[in-house]
């Protein structure tokens, strides 16, 4: 069979995006971002964001097929983020994939967009390594995943027991008054910062619920102590050190994410840490996985910025993944699943 081409459809949350893969071959990827309409609210209203979901969702599709040249009659196949998102979100660009699907006469693909964020590092670094293992750093979402056989064996190593990373930074941010969304503010004022100025604690690293969550990670303690300190600073009259709050805060999170991936390598005899979602655009933590791989021995693979945020890529391959191994597309009435679990690849 040559190399199957998947059009790929992304709407869980802010994003809309739509791209096409041939292979291992990017041929086109188109994201429209409707974040600025969110900005003045503080955060990602789930109706706005349907609405641009709809009224971006065709100039996407139709701005993808022509950048790669092509029509939908040339499309092996569509796969749809299915879930986990904002269920609106979801249903908009579910509908639509299905509705393409259906004139078209093409198999549809229901994926699990946190899996997608694994798959679209293979546009930049090719295949899978036997045994590798994941990181995935996301808005909602921070996991360890243990990769066997793409896509076909996925297991959760560790997960998040409250907030993630990404939440986490962003109450931080909104605390020190930052604009939505706050890790791009907290990585610029971290880059002048002191990491060991103030005192962060590393969520789930000590004591019993250290040993009995090795891989599992908990950032809700980080952001109350942060904002503790911030608070009584404030009530003393100090004036914050903004760079090196961002910078200790960054700096423990960022130890803490290296540290149990690398432990988690170790468990697994994996010698390949893929690293993927949103939140692993930060430079810290780029900075500290790199350097806790190499001192490990473990490869340490993070995709350029472009294919860490949600895009239409990352689904796209997923798409290419599951044709190539010869699993079954989605049945046309596949749901949603706003809380799809990640053991599930595709509905």
């Amino acid at each position: 069979m040559s190399e199957p081409i998947v059009l790929g459809i992304e709407s869980t949350c802010d994003e809309t995006a739509a791209a096409i893969v041939q292979g291992r071959t990017l041929l086109s990827n188109v994201v429209a971002s409707s974040m600025e309409e969110h900005a003045r609210y503080g955060g990602v209203i789930p109706e706005i964001a349907s609405r641009a979901h709809a009224e971006a969702f065709v100039p996407c599709v139709s701005k993808a097929l022509a950048d790669a040249n092509m029509t939908l009659a040339d499309v092996d196949a569509i796969a749809v983020s299915a879930g986990p998102g904002l269920a609106g979100c979801l249903a908009v660009g579910v509908s639509g994939a299905k509705a393409l699907a259906w004139a078209a006469n093409k198999p549809i693909y229901g994926i699990n967009h946190v899996i997608g964020h694994i798959a679209v590092t293979q546009l930049q670094f090719g295949a899978f390594p036997p045994d590798t293992l994941a990181l995935i750093v996301s808005g909602g979402h921070t996991s360890l995943l243990h990769v066997e056989d793409m896509p076909r064996k996925i297991d959760v190593v560790g997960t998040t027991l409250d907030d993630a990373a990404g939440e986490c930074f962003d109450k931080v941010a909104r605390l020190l008054g930052f604009p939505y969304p706050g890790g791009p503010h907290i990585d610029h004022h971290a880059q002048n910062g002191d990491p060991h100025a103030i005192k962060v604690p590393m969520g789930l690293t000590q004591g019993k619920a250290g040993a009995a969550h090795p891989y599992d990670f908990s950032f809700s303690g980080v952001k109350t102590a942060v904002a503790r300190w911030v608070e009584g600073e404030q009530a003393a009259g100090h004036e914050i050190p903004v760079d090196d709050v961002c910078a200790s805060l960054a700096d423990s999170v960022a130890t803490v994410l290296a540290r149990k991936a690398m432990k988690g390598c170790e468990q697994y005899d994996s010698k390949t840490l893929i690293v993927g979602g949103g939140f692993s655009a930060n430079s810290q933590l780029r900075t500290k996985l790199l350097e806790y791989g190499e001192k490990c021995g473990v490869e340490v693979r993070i995709p350029r910025i472009k294919l860490c945020t949600d895009n239409g890529a990352m689904v796209a391959m997923l798409g290419v993944n599951l044709v190539e191994a010869g699993v079954a597309p989605s049945a046309p009435d596949f749901p949603i699943d706003s809380a799809m679990p990640l053991t599930k690849v595709s509905m």
